[in-house]
């Protein structure tokens, strides 16, 4: 089962005996400051989890799985993610 937000602030507030706002108020203010620097730097280290890094997807032709017509899918930006290397080999330990 995937961990999420509210059990994530759970866990971190009783890990540091810090609040559950206290907690909540520094992971909006980390999703803020990570969106804010992909937009402008395109990359982000999370030391110990990984980086963020913004990519370019190029347009492309798809196809609607309703009608089989032929559409184009517009070039965009993504992010990407890229473990670091301590997390992916505690995964493989």
């Amino acid at each position: 089962m995937a961990l999420n937000k509210d059990q994530l602030i759970t866990d971190i507030a009783e890990a540091t005996d810090l609040s559950k706002t206290s907690v909540r108020a520094v992971l909006d203010q980390l999703a803020q400051i990570a969106a804010d620097e992909l937009e402008h730097s395109g990359e982000i280290t999370l030391p110990g989890l990984g980086k963020l890094k913004v990519g370019e997807r190029p347009a492309r032709t798809g196809r609607n799985p309703q009608t089989g017509a032929s559409i184009q899918i517009a070039a965009k930006k993504v992010v990407k993610y890229v473990p670091a290397k301590a997390l992916a080999d505690s995964l493989n330990a």
